[in-house]
């Protein structure tokens, strides 16, 4: 559970676990996490003999953001080893784990975590490269979709 404070924590100090023995590691280390969200979708519904002239709105399907994942290529072939099992036909999806860690470099504990449940890669972009004044890194992009989001 989120560790309660009154000023917020900053975004910068992060860990993103795949699944895959590669958290903490530089093959698990991303830039940037984006597009986490979750959604309720609502039913209108209305009985015919009711004595208002309004619907009810009652919560129906809930479903979560796709989430974007950025990082430097850094020559690992943990995303590109996923993508090919997807792109075989196989259905490998993973429960991907988004740690939000205090700006005290010193600690190690987690004060929020997201869990992105049944994640599965949908879309890979690579790095755009460009021969004038290249002091850019190159980074690629991983986007997951998420079945469920839920935070611990």
């Amino acid at each position: 559970m989120a560790q309660f404070r009154e000023t917020p924590y900053s975004v910068f100090n992060y860990l993103v676990d795949l699944n895959d023995g590669t958290e903490g590691d530089v093959a698990g280390g991303f830039s940037e996490v984006s597009g986490l969200n979750a959604e309720v979708t609502i039913a209108e519904y209305r009985r015919g003999n009711a004595q208002t002239n309004y619907v009810t709105k009652i919560p129906a399907i809930n479903k979560a953001g796709d989430v974007t994942l950025k990082r430097g290529v850094v020559g690992a072939s943990n995303i590109s080893a996923w993508l090919d099992e997807v792109r075989a036909g196989a259905i490998s999806k993973k429960d991907v784990t988004i740690k939000l860690k205090s700006e005290d470099p010193t600690s190690s504990t987690a004060v929020v975590t997201w869990k992105l449940k049944n994640a599965m890669p949908i879309k890979w972009t690579g790095p755009t490269l460009t021969a004038k004044g290249g002091s850019d890194v190159a980074i690629e992009e991983l986007v997951l979709a998420v079945e469920y989001i839920e935070q611990v």
